[in-house]
């Protein structure tokens, strides 16, 4: 395997606990402890493909996931995230620049709205008592895949397309 695959497997691998996380979330609203770790452990690797230096470039990633920690903790204190949801936007925050995080948060605020208002609508149609339990981790997921595959797992189909030409 060369080095140039690397970074495609990683952002497979992104992809792949993504959607287990959706599964996950979905059917018993909670994120494993193993995804999210899995997805900050395989941060260093990227890193280390991508030559990233200790000063400022990975003591920044850090800094930023432990500031998306901090910051949304707070809305877990206040009851509207779960404590898997905090962890995994600070899991992701190892993996992405500033710019990349602002428009998955921005995209993830979007998915939410919409999910909180349908899993809101769906909670009175169906006369349910109590306060409806949102899996916003499927939010954080969408935010996620919608800057991860355009950005970075084209070139994975443009890799097999040319191995699958090159043995036809």
């Amino acid at each position: 395997m060369s080095m140039f695959h690397l970074p495609q497997i990683l952002d497979a691998i992104l992809v792949a606990l993504l959607l287990y996380t959706i599964v996950t979330d979905v059917r018993e609203r909670i994120i494993p402890h193993w995804v999210n770790i899995t997805i900050a452990l395989m941060a260093p690797i990227g890193w280390w493909v991508h030559g990233f230096h200790l000063w400022p470039d990975v003591a920044y990633q850090i800094a930023q996931s432990l500031g998306l920690f901090a910051f949304f903790l707070l809305a877990q204190a206040i009851g509207q995230m779960g404590g898997g949801d905090v962890k995994l936007i600070a899991a992701l925050g190892l993996w992405f620049n500033w710019q990349v995080m602002f428009s998955l948060i921005f995209l993830m605020s979007i998915a939410g709205g919409v999910l909180t208002i349908g899993m809101w609508v769906h909670h009175k149609l169906r006369k349910r008592e109590g306060k409806p339990e949102y899996p916003y981790g499927i939010a954080i997921v969408i935010g996620a895949l919608i800057v991860v595959l355009p950005q970075h797992m084209i070139p994975i189909f443009k890799t097999c397309e040319h191995y699958f030409n090159h043995f036809s």
